[in-house]
C-alpha cells in the first residue's frame, strides 16, 4: 500500500465517527501505473555513456552530460564536441593569461632507435608541472618532435642535430593518433588546467652507426604510460663517436650527460687544452663532476669514445634574462 492511500484511508476512519451530515470522503481510486521497464534501462544506458565520455575525456560531469545531449547520445561526436568546445575556451584563456610568467614545467628526454629528442614545457607554477594532464602535454611535444626529426630524409655519414622554437613546435603536427598540431593540444591543456603556459624549445640528434647518445635527466621520472618518456628540469644529451662500443657505453654517456648538467659547458673544446678551473666553460677542460681531481678530458680519453658534441636544457632558463630585457 502506497503512503498517500495509507494516510487517505486514516482520514476517512478519523472522520467516521464524527456527527451527523459530515459526508465520509469516497473511497480512492487506484492510481495508475507505469511501466518503468524501458526508461529506467534508457536510463542506465545513459549513465554508462557519461561515465564512459568522462573517463576517456575527463571533462566535468556537466560539460559530458550537455555534450551527449547536444550530439543525440552519439559518444563520438560528443568527444569530438567537448573537445572543440575545450579548445575555443583554451584559446580563449591563453589570451587572457598571455604575459604572465612561466618559469615553471618540464624537460621531456625521448629516445627512439637512432633518433633522441629533447623538449621543454613552462608553466606557472611547479604545482602544475606535477599535474598529468601537463606531462602529457609534454608527451606530445615530444612524440612530435620524434615524428619530425624521422621524418627528415638524409643519408647519415655523421650524426646530425636540429632545434626548434617555440613558433617552430607550435606548427608541428601532433602525431597519428591525434589530428590538429600541438599549438590545439597548448589550448586545450591551457583551458583544463587554467594556466599560461609555451612551448618553449626542442632539440633533436640523430646518428649513424659509429656514433652513441649518452643522455641525462635530473630528477628524472619515468612513466610507462608515457610512452617511456623521461621527465625533470634538466636534461643533457652528449653525442659521442666510438670505433667500438665497450660494454659500460650506456653508463658512460649517463655519467658524460651528468657533467653537463651539473659543470654547463659552452663548447666541447680539446683534450689538447690545459685544465681549467671551476670557471672552465670547455667540457674537456673541466674538472670532471664525479672526480675532481682530474679533468672530463682525462676521464673520457682511456674509454675509446671521443665527445663531439652535446645539448643541455635547463627549465626556465632565460626566463630572467628575457624579462630584464
Amino acid at each position: 500500500m502506497s503512503l498517500l492511500r495509507s494516510l487517505r484511508l486514516d482520514l476517512v476512519a478519523r472522520t467516521g465517527s464524527r456527527a451527523a451530515g459530515c459526508s465520509v470522503l469516497p473511497a480512492p481510486q487506484p492510481r495508475p501505473t507505469f511501466h518503468t521497464g524501458p526508461l529506467l534501462s534508457s536510463s542506465a544506458s545513459s549513465k554508462e555513456l557519461l561515465m564512459k565520455l568522462r573517463r576517456k575525456t575527463g571533462y566535468s560531469f556537466v560539460n559530458c552530460k550537455k555534450a551527449l545531449e547536444t550530439c543525440g547520445g552519439d559518444l563520438k561526436q560528443a568527444e569530438t564536441w567537448l573537445q572543440q568546445q575545450a579548445q575555443k575556451e583554451g584559446w580563449s584563456k591563453a589570451a587572457k593569461l598571455h604575459g604572465r610568467k612561466t618559469r615553471e614545467g618540464l624537460i621531456g628526454l625521448l629516445q627512439e632507435g637512432n633518433a633522441t629528442v629533447l623538449v621543454e614545457v613552462n608553466c606557472e607554477t611547479d604545482f602544475v608541472s606535477r599535474n598529468v594532464k601537463f606531462q602529457q602535454l609534454v608527451q606530445q611535444v615530444a612524440l612530435g618532435t620524434m615524428l619530425h626529426c624521422q621524418s627528415l630524409q638524409d643519408e647519415l655519414s655523421t650524426y646530425s642535430k636540429g632545434f626548434l622554437d617555440s613558433k617552430a613546435l607550435s606548427g608541428l603536427p601532433t602525431g597519428p593518433d591525434r589530428e590538429g598540431f600541438l599549438k590545439d593540444q597548448l589550448a586545450l591543456a591551457i583551458g583544463k588546467l587554467g594556466e599560461n603556459m609555451i612551448l618553449k624549445r626542442a632539440a633533436w640528434v640523430k646518428v649513424p652507426s659509429g656514433f652513441y647518445v649518452g643522455s641525462y635527466v635530473h630528477g628524472a621520472v619515468h612513466s610507462p604510460s608515457l610512452h617511456n618518456l623521461v621527465l625533470g628540469k634538466y636534461g643533457a644529451l652528449v653525442i659521442c663517436e666510438t670505433a667500438e662500443q665497450p660494454a659500460n657505453l650506456e653508463d658512460l654517456g649517463r655519467r658524460l650527460g651528468q657533467h653537463v648538467v651539473g659543470m654547463a659547458p659552452l663548447s666541447v673544446g680539446s683534450l689538447d687544452d690545459e685544465p681549467g678551473g671551476e670557471a672552465e666553460t670547455k667540457m674537456l677542460s673541466q674538472p670532471y663532476l664525479l672526480d675532481p681531481s682530474i679533468t672530463l678530458g682525462q676521464y673520457v680519453q682511456p674509454q675509446g669514445v671521443s665527445i663531439v658534441d652535446f645539448v643541455r636544457f635547463e627549465c626556465g632558463e632565460g626566463e630572467e634574462a628575457a624579462e630584464a630585457e
